[in-house]
């Protein structure tokens, strides 16, 4: 079976097309798990699966995304780009923008800059979801906004700020990364009961009032060097708590992503997606 590597500011993704996944097998969740498998796989945070026709008015492709841990789950961000990096560099597609169907709605990409090895995309990630009921986040009432809650972690209280780019969010900011162990608390807050569906998480350092440091445990994947929804959902969340403006440059570990929430609620992210290599999975399991 075909596939093709491609990352985005180090989140990386395994591409292939349905009809040869399904020659392979139907069991999706076990197959993602064992090639995403750095030591016994390819390698990869997910697999992004092209299915071979959409259904979806409006799309001109449509995927589905698994993560490591096998899970389904309705988008990545970083992943969308690396499709779109994909169709562009292997399938050949060649109009200015590609329309692709996920899990949390249509996604249009518009390339802004030819690279090497991939392109620099303009993505619409659409409107975000702050009602708790629609993130989703229980809280003691619901709210249209989930800013500056309380929740406590081993008896520990931290305030958050929660919001759905298609997937939920909770925002946590920090003065210093060294300060808290983040990763052991992003694994407890991802599975706390607060969150229904579980959640990924955001440390935020503002910077200034237009830069700001991020660091992210994805649900179903863990540490990231970067994640697209959440570079948008710690720029949401930086912007209702009024620290910065509606511009701003997320620093990930692994590069800058540009994120502006426009007067029409829509949130716009430029960065980029490069292709790494391609194989040919050859176990029959």
């Amino acid at each position: 079976m075909k596939f093709h590597k491609f990352q985005a500011l180090g989140n990386d993704f395994l591409i292939m097309r349905e009809s040869e996944l399904r020659s392979l097998t139907d069991d999706f969740e076990a197959f993602s798990r064992r090639i995403c498998d750095r030591h016994f796989g390819a390698g990869a945070d997910g697999v992004e699966l092209l299915l071979d026709r959409t259904g979806v008015d409006g799309a001109d492709f449509e995927v589905r995304l698994f993560n490591s841990d096998g899970g389904e789950t309705p988008i990545s961000g970083n992943g969308t780009r690396c499709v779109a990096a994909y169709l562009y560099l292997v399938e050949g597609w060649d109009q200015p923008r590609v329309s692709i169907a996920t899990g949390a709605g249509i996604k249009s990409l518009r390339p802004v800059e030819r690279l090497q090895d991939g392109f620099l995309f303009e993505t619409d990630m659409g409107v975000p979801k702050l009602k708790s009921a629609e993130i989703p986040v229980l809280l003691e009432s619901p709210s249209d906004k989930v800013v500056r809650q309380k929740l406590v972690v081993d008896g520990r209280t931290f305030e958050f700020t929660s919001v759905s780019m298609g997937n939920p969010h909770c925002s946590i900011f920090v003065d210093d990364f060294d300060d808290i162990d983040w990763r052991e608390l992003g694994a407890k807050i991802e599975m706390h009961q607060s969150f229904p569906d579980r959640t990924n998480v955001e440390f935020i350092r503002v910077v200034n009032r237009d830069r700001i440091e991020v660091r992210f445990w994805e649900r179903g994947c863990g540490e990231t060097l970067s994640s697209g929804t959440g570079s948008c959902a710690a720029a949401i969340a930086s912007m209702l708590n009024g620290l910065i403006e509606n511009m701003v440059t997320v620093v990930t570990v692994a590069g800058e992503l540009h994120i502006q929430w426009l007067d029409n609620g829509k949130v716009l992210q430029t960065g980029e997606a490069r292709a790494v290599f391609k194989g040919r999975w050859l176990s029959g399991e």
